[in-house]
């Protein structure tokens, strides 16, 4: 193997900035004269990668902010191939980002390239079909979840599962005393997180019901005290703007500390993502509460391959958190789930030591384990083209 072996890194997103960063620290380790070049954002240029363009290009969400830019965007995808295909990199990392880099690796690795894709797509929910692309796009997969690894080999794909970054980085006990300590929380009083969301329009679908819900089992357990945590100070102002006669000494109001909140509560209700991954970790019982627009969930829900939307159902492979979608959200049914948690401490004792064996499952070391992935395919090539 080249002592200096070149890595292609293509990060789409903030989230793949920092999955790549401690991808090329992994990387480095094992091979300390490595270099990268690609597509990177500020975590990753400071680790010494060279960016054909900007992460920040890539960065779109939502159909009417793509759309006047799909002309640029496959300007930028040809540049970026014609790039690779002159610097021939030892292999070509895409992270995240499908609808950007998957083409991207299927014309490189039909141009003779090796190439890898981390963090695997949704295939398994929704739009099967599209693991015949990923199959022909990809030498190897890296996905986080063991579920999904089962799919790829299932459909032939080399796959390799690494965990979740995540995983590695929450602690396996989690100290509530410090994070109510952190946030100013004295006394015993149970708490209850309220994650309704980290966009607009997701919060203002949910927003009222997850606090009437609050409210509503407030009247049985009196010295409930419900913290709000708002990702930024527009979500906290548009929380705070629907908080009514309740008054903010009844509901409170956290800016940008949404771990912490989570970490210091008792229990949580949330809006389905990335948060219910993190509250799992955190051994958090919970209640799941998501409402798209009518159109968005005749589309979707005739779509969808999977039962359930939250990762600690799909991980466990049965509801063990209670899920409440669309019309089924409502503030009596949120609020007998959350009063279910809180008065059967036995029930939770179980579902947190489950939330302890996902822990460690995923708990993988990802980056260095998706590093050796890596290098294991750089042999395997090695050997076979000797």
């Amino acid at each position: 193997m080249n002592a200096r072996p070149l890595f292609a890194l293509v990060a789409g997103e903030v989230s793949g900035d920092n999955l790549g960063a401690a991808l090329m620290e992994a990387l480095s380790e094992r091979y300390p004269g490595a270099r990268f070049v690609g597509i990177a954002g500020p975590r990753m240029r400071e680790r010494g990668m060279e960016s054909l363009f900007p992460i920040e290009r890539l960065s779109l969400m939502g159909i009417t902010e793509v759309l006047p830019r799909i002309p640029e965007l496959f300007r930028l995808r040809r540049r970026l191939v014609r790039f690779l295909l002159v610097e021939q990199p030892d292999v070509v990392i895409t992270i995240d980002a499908p609808d950007f880099n998957l083409p991207v690796a299927r014309r490189l690795r039909r141009g003779g390239l090796r190439t890898v894709h981390y963090v695997s797509p949704t295939v398994w929910a929704w739009r099967q079909g599209r693991v015949r692309g990923i199959r022909a796009a990809v030498d190897l997969i890296l996905p986080l979840f063991p579920f999904e690894a089962g799919f790829y080999e299932r459909h032939g794909v080399p796959v390799e599962c690494v965990g979740h970054p995540m995983a590695d980085r929450i602690p396996l006990e989690v100290d509530v005393a410090a994070a109510r300590e952190q946030l100013g929380l004295s006394g015993d009083a149970p708490v209850l997180a309220v994650l309704p969301g980290s966009r607009k329009g997701e919060v203002a679908q949910v927003l009222d019901d997850f606090l009437e819900a609050a409210r509503l089992l407030r009247r049985s357990h009196p010295d409930l005290r419900i913290l709000v945590a708002a990702v930024d100070e527009h979500r906290a102002a548009q929380i705070t703007a629907r908080l009514d006669d309740s008054g903010p000494e009844s509901v409170e109001v956290i800016t940008a500390r949404s771990h912490e909140v989570m970490a210091a509560a008792d229990l949580v209700l949330l809006s389905s993502g990335t948060a219910a991954l993190e509250a799992m970790l955190l051994k958090k019982p919970m209640v799941v509460g998501y409402r798209v627009g009518p159109v968005t969930w005749a589309i979707a829900s005739r779509m969808v391959r999977v039962p359930w939307v939250s990762m600690p159902n799909l991980l466990a492979g049965e509801e063990v958190v209670p899920e409440f979608l669309q019309n089924d959200l409502t503030p009596d049914a949120v609020a007998g789930a959350l009063g279910h948690w809180l008065d059967h401490p036995d029930t939770v004792a179980v579902l947190r030591e489950r939330f302890m064996a996902a822990h460690k499952d995923l708990r993988r070391d990802a980056s260095r384990s998706a590093a050796a992935a890596i290098a294991r395919l750089l042999e395997e090539s090695e050997i076979q083209q000797s």
